[in-house]
């Protein structure tokens, strides 16, 4: 891995633009509802804790992709 990959990978990649906050915003609604219902329609337990950990990790891989894209990526 070239050492500017790793500096891109763990730099702060900050919202410089409306239309990222904008789809940060939308990333992050879409997760909420979902972990809703499924918070609602699942038992509790370790498998519904997980499932709760996912989509953390979904949210925040998908606003990392929106935050380390560069405008030609888009």
């Amino acid at each position: 891995m070239l050492p500017e990959d790793i500096a891109h990978r763990f730099a702060f990649h900050p919202a410089t633009t409306q239309e990222k906050r904008d789809e940060h915003t939308s990333v992050r609604l879409a997760c909420r509802r979902l972990a809703d219902e499924l918070n609602e329609r699942l038992p509790d337990g370790r498998e519904k804790a997980l499932v709760v950990t996912k989509l953390e990790e979904v949210m925040f891989w998908a606003n990392a992709a929106i935050a380390r894209a560069g405008a030609e990526d888009r």
